[in-house]
């Protein structure tokens, strides 16, 4: 299997709301409010108006689950769903909280997003799987998306 890059998102993200510690661990949303997306076939914005709900587990990972839409440069809609997992040591999980840039080979951060989008030139999409890698940032999140061929 070999992996192929197939385009890079920046998703612009608000503040942390702590929904509250539930019997599975600490519930969160982060509201997506917008950012990019570019590659060698694709190209366009993210929507505001999707958020990613975390789910922070009793052993300090981080469940991801981010819900939003992304518009191609020629005004086509795809819906992703993201899901992932973001862990490493506890110290540099804390500076993330806090909003400090931390390198992104000090913790673990990847997903496997799934894709809906209508039949034509982007339903390439719905036929392949494919794994991301994240770099959580104070004020965005970025992405690197590739297709395992």
């Amino acid at each position: 299997m070999q992996l192929r890059p197939v385009f890079e998102a920046r998703i612009e993200v608000g503040p942390v709301q702590e929904v509250g510690v539930t019997a599975k661990g600490v519930r969160k949303m982060i509201p997506i409010l917008g950012g990019s997306f570019s590659g060698q076939d694709i190209e366009g914005i993210i929507l505001p108006g999707g958020a990613d709900w975390q789910l922070v587990r009793p052993d300090g990972v981080a469940e991801i689950e981010a819900h939003y839409t992304m518009r191609t440069s020629d005004g086509v809609c795809i819906y992703i769903m993201n899901r992932g997992y973001r862990h490493g040591p506890p110290d540099v999980m804390a500076k993330l909280a806090q909003g400090i840039e931390v390198a992104p080979d000090q913790y673990y951060f990847r997903s496997s997003p799934v894709f809906e989008v209508e039949q034509g030139k982007y339903d390439w999409l719905t036929r392949s799987i494919f794994v991301g890698t994240g770099e959580r940032h104070k004020d965005h999140v970025r992405f690197r998306f590739y297709m395992c061929e």
